[in-house]
């Protein structure tokens, strides 16, 4: 399953990509369709049943908000991602929405709301039981920009099911991540 989910998002990534170089010229700028690309590695759920899970990779795309500038922090960019677990443990591919605000020049918060899909097993094959493979997604990250492209940011994400299937053990993961910005 985690090689679906990984297909999946390299399938989405292909289309989003082709999508942007149509839609414009120059597809990363000032005015680019994506604004922001993100890599990092996670903690896989600290507190998880699950044994020998290895570490957590993440990567994830962020587009330019559709109106508003930088500086309208109270809109969102929409983004879209995966975080791969390579000890057989869950993973997952998710879509939401970003909002970031600067505390200073150089330091923002930044929260994220939106679903995710995971292959989390009921039989327990190393996987938690989360109740459903469709999950909410919250995640908050306190990040630095180094420079105007690059940045670097502490996360924890949380992907849970708010109650709504049999179980909600829930998946939480926490770690380091360096984006870069168009």
């Amino acid at each position: 399953m985690r090689y679906v989910l990984s297909a999946v998002f390299i399938l989405l990534l292909t289309v989003v990509v082709a999508h942007a170089q149509d839609a414009t010229a120059a597809s990363f700028g000032a005015d680019a369709f994506i604004n922001e690309l993100r890599f990092g590695g996670l903690l896989h759920d600290l507190t998880s049943p699950e044994k020998s899970t290895g570490p957590d990779i993440n990567a994830e795309i962020l587009f330019a908000k559709p109106w508003g500038g930088e500086q309208t922090w109270w809109l969102p960019r929409p983004n879209l991602g995966t975080t791969l677990n390579f000890g057989g443990g869950t993973s997952t591919v998710y879509a939401g929405l970003a909002w970031q605000y600067n505390i200073t020049q150089n330091i923002f918060v930044e929260g994220d709301f939106g679903g995710s899909l995971n292959n989390y097993s009921e039989d327990g094959a190393n996987r938690s039981d989360l109740g459903c493979h469709a999950l909410f997604r919250e995640s908050g990250s306190l990040g630095y920009d180094i420079n105007e492209h690059w940045r670097i940011m502490a996360t924890v994400e949380h992907n849970s099911n708010a109650g709504l299937c049999d179980h909600n053990r829930g998946l939480t993961n926490y770690g380091m991540r360096v984006g870069y910005k168009f």
